[in-house]
């Protein structure tokens, strides 16, 4: 699993098509909180189950508070076969401190 700041995810998804999947493995109630747009809400205790409706073969970008749960949910899918995993470095509260200023913190 690729290691990324939040800057070279900006990067990442400011290059063309096909854009990697943001997965934000936190609970519902942190995503209510603040979110990067465009992400899908699985929270890490529901990856084992979830794995067999994500597509293997996609990139993703796996989102948390500060980067241990995503870090977590990157073991989980890379013990399925899952290939293309980066880990947001620092999480959504670095995304928020070095990315989106305006977005709320927690």
């Amino acid at each position: 699993m690729r290691q990324l700041s939040p800057q070279q995810v900006l990067e990442l998804l400011n290059q063309d098509e096909p854009k990697p999947v943001l997965l934000d493995v936190r609970e519902p109630f942190e995503v209510e909180i603040c979110a990067i747009q465009g992400s899908i809400n699985i929270p890490l205790h529901q990856i084992p189950e979830a794995v067999d409706e994500l597509d293997a073969e996609r990139e993703y970008v796996l989102i948390c508070h500060h980067g241990m749960r995503s870090q977590r949910a990157g073991v989980i899918l890379a013990a399925n076969g899952f290939e293309h995993l980066i880990n947001l470095v620092g999480g959504i509260d670095a995304w928020a401190c070095n990315v989106d200023s305006g977005m709320k913190r927690y």
